[in-house]
């Protein structure tokens, strides 16, 4: 067991309630009361407030039996892009105190706090305290902070004084931590596992890390010796710090209704191929391949994919490719219920040489249109500024994007 307090310092950040609170952050009216935040539909709750979770909401809940439930709550319909935007905003305030930043997703990272003791003249926890508060006075919301020696000792630590609040766990302080923490609560261990290993007599984490290793072995694999060496201060798991391409970026969404509208259609795919620009350019990605798919009234889905000339982040670009494939999918005697566009084959800006003919120059002057027009959809709302062909879509407001998965662990 290690006894070292510090040979590595790891800081967990998680967000509470992260998609709840950015609706308060916006709507600080609702803070006395009950949020839920709905599904592109409105069909089941994705994310709600302590408070809701204590009235026995749970993520994933009928929309209509959390109502019965508790009709005191203030249910709000998802804005993924307003959540992508508020996570950029956390990261940006994390990455004053330290370069070293592991984005896990949306709402979480990790933080290699080596060496900032005496950078910032301050122990970990006070570092961690001022990240806390940096965060709730720029943003409005608030984040919880772990910090150990190793990134699953971090953030199992992020759980415990929440939300708000800040666990330090040192070298010397492990056994007596995880004495305190359940083998269900373990990251990776889930109801199966849990029971498996209750019939060995493994309840909490400390009889998990005491374990003959050769028996951890025997019931979990590798993951779970892996698991084993990082609960004892041994790490395995470094910190990520070069920023994983997505293996696609998708928009898509049902429409609401029943449409057999073209000109509805490409307004839809219009509004998809923008925020899908938007993404590329602002994480300095581009795109060699596009599809695009149309979803029948029937459930039945019928798709183009598109090869592109060269890798691009061009809205332009993009756009042209969508609108010829709808004009190869389009048929007038169909009705349909969903649409949606996917950039895939990613790879980042600087990966890529420069053309001799200059059109990455180009699609750059025009990804700069798209970071303005996202930024003033930040502060006035989302469709404040957007593209002309997708104005048809003030008639059907009623459609959302999934931009981010559907379901907040918090």
């Amino acid at each position: 067991m290690l006894v070292t307090d510090w040979p590595h310092a790891i800081a967990h950040v998680d967000a509470d309630c992260f998609y709840a609170s950015c609706e308060l952050a916006r709507r600080p009216d609702l803070r006395n009361r009950p949020v839920c935040v709905l599904s592109s539909q409105d069909a089941c709750v994705v994310a709600k407030t302590y408070d809701a979770k204590a009235a026995g909401i749970s993520t994933g809940m009928p929309v209509w039996e959390a109502k019965k439930r508790l009709p005191q709550a203030e249910y709000i319909p998802a804005d993924f892009g307003y959540y992508g935007q508020m996570s950029d905003k956390l990261f940006a305030i994390l990455a004053r105190f330290s370069p070293d930043i592991e984005v896990y997703s949306i709402d979480e990272g990790f933080i290699d706090l080596r060496g900032l003791r005496s950078l910032w003249r301050k122990g970990y926890g006070e570092i961690a305290n001022a990240m806390r508060k940096a965060v709730r006075h720029e943003t409005g919301i608030t984040v919880s902070v772990g910090v150990s020696v190793t990134k699953t000792l971090a953030k199992i630590a992020s759980e415990f004084n929440k939300p708000d609040g800040t666990t330090i766990v040192p070298g010397r302080r492990i056994a007596e931590f995880l004495a305190r923490v359940k083998a269900r609560d373990i990251p990776g261990i889930g109801a199966n596992r849990e029971a498996l290993l209750d019939k060995f007599g493994i309840v909490t984490a400390l009889q998990f890390i005491e374990a003959d290793e050769a028996l951890i072995s025997k019931l979990m694999g590798r993951s779970g010796t892996d698991l084993r060496h990082e609960l004892r201060g041994e790490r395995v798991f470094a910190l990520e710090l070069e920023p994983r391409l997505p293996k696609s970026i998708a928009r898509t969404a049902s429409l609401g209704e029943i449409i057999a509208s073209r000109e509805t259609l490409a307004a839809h795919l219009t509004h998809h191929t923008t925020r899908v620009a938007t993404e590329l350019v602002t994480k300095s990605y581009l795109a060699a391949k596009l599809a695009v798919f149309l979803r029948l009234k029937s459930f039945d889905s019928t798709s183009v994919e598109i090869r592109l000339d060269y890798p691009t982040s061009s809205y332009f670009v993009l756009s042209r490719a969508v609108q010829a494939a709808l004009e190869r999918l389009y048929q007038p005697d169909q009705w349909y219920r969903g649409c949606g566009v996917i950039a895939s084959e990613i790879r980042f800006v600087a990966s890529v040489t420069p053309d001799l003919f200059g059109i990455m120059e180009q699609d750059g002057r025009q990804g700069a249109l798209l970071e303005t027009m996202d930024a003033i959809n930040g502060k006035y709302g989302s469709g404040s500024v957007r593209m002309l062909a997708s104005l048809p879509l003030k008639r059907h407001e009623k459609a959302r994007l999934f931009n981010y998965p559907l379901f907040e662990v918090d």
